[in-house]
C-alpha cells in the first residue's frame, strides 16, 4: 500500500491510489503551518545572499504561528497558501539558486529527500489558483519533479501557467538539461481555482488537469533519475507573480 502525505489538514483519508483528495476548511487565522502539514518540505525563498536564497526547514514552518514572511504567508480570506515572487533579480534585485536565472518561492519535498520513478507510486496532486502570472512567455512554474541533485542541477518536467491561462508541461530530454520540449495541458483562466495531478511511477511521466485523462509524456534520455517533487511559485519573468494553495497531496 502506497504511503501518503497530505499537506492540507485531514482527519479520515483513506490510502488508496486512485484517491482524489477532499480539501478541509482552512483557518485564515494561522501560519500555513497550522493548515497544511509541511514536516515534509523545506521552503526556498527569493531573499537571501546572491547564489545562497533564504531556506526554511520543515521544524520551522510548522503549526498555527510557524514561519510567514511577505512571500509566503495565509490568505485572510480563505486560509489559502499564498506564495508570491517580485520579478527578475534584474527588476527586483531578488536572489536565485546557484543553478538558475529566476527567482521562486517554493516548497521542495524533503522527506522522503529523493525517490525512484520506476517504483509504483510518485503522486503530486494539486489544487490551486494562480492570482497573477509574471510577463514571461511561458509563466511561472506551479509544480515541478526535479532531477535528485547528486545527479543533476536539471528538473525532469516543469508546469508552466503563463498569463493567457495557458498550462505547457516542459521534460528535458537528457540529464545535461537546456533542452525541454513542450506540450500544451489546457488553458484556465486567471484567477480560476482548478487542479493537477503529476505521476512519474513504472518510469512513466503524466501529467493531468482537473480530473481529466492523464497526458503521457516522453522521458526521452533521463532514464528514470532518483527525484523529488517541488510545488510553489517559480517565476520566469521580470513582473510580479502570485499563486494561491487549497489542497496538496503527495503519494510514494
Amino acid at each position: 500500500m502506497p504511503s501518503l502525505y497530505r499537506i492540507t489538514r485531514v482527519a479520515l483519508f483513506a490510502l488508496v491510489a486512485n484517491a482524489i483528495p477532499v480539501s478541509d476548511d482552512l483557518n485564515p487565522s494561522c501560519a500555513p503551518g497550522g493548515n497544511f502539514d509541511l514536516s515534509h518540505w523545506t521552503l526556498q525563498l527569493p531573499t537571501g545572499q546572491t547564489g545562497s536564497p533564504t531556506s526554511i526547514p520543515a521544524s520551522q514552518l510548522t503549526g498555527c504561528k510557524g514561519y510567514t514572511s511577505a512571500d509566503f504567508f495565509t490568505n485572510t480570506t480563505d486560509g489559502s497558501l499564498v506564495t508570491k515572487v517580485p520579478g527578475s533579480p534584474a527588476s527586483t534585485g531578488c536572489v536565485t539558486t546557484k543553478n538558475s536565472k529566476h527567482c521562486r518561492t517554493e516548497l521542495r519535498e524533503s522527506s522522503p529527500s529523493s525517490w525512484d520513478p520506476n517504483a509504483a507510486t510518485n503522486r503530486l496532486q494539486v489544487k490551486l489558483a494562480v492570482i497573477t502570472a509574471d510577463d514571461s512567455t511561458r509563466g511561472t512554474v506551479v509544480g515541478q519533479i526535479h532531477i535528485d541533485d547528486s545527479v543533476s542541477s536539471k528538473p525532469v518536467c516543469e508546469l508552466y501557467y503563463n498569463k493567457a491561462g495557458l498550462l505547457q508541461m516542459g521534460v528535458e530530454q537528457t540529464r545535461e538539461g537546456g533542452n525541454e520540449k513542450y506540450t500544451n495541458i489546457g488553458t484556465v483562466p486567471m484567477g480560476t481555482t482548478f487542479s493537477y495531478e503529476i505521476r512519474y511511477e513504472g518510469n512513466v511521466l503524466s501529467v493531468s488537469l482537473n480530473g481529466e485523462k492523464a497526458i503521457v509524456l516522453d522521458t526521452f534520455q533521463l532514464e528514470a533519475p532518483k527525484s523529488y517533487f517541488k510545488v510553489g511559485n517559480y517565476n520566469q519573468g521580470d513582473s510580479k507573480s502570485e499563486v494561491h494553495f487549497l489542497d496538496i497531496s503527495v503519494q510514494h
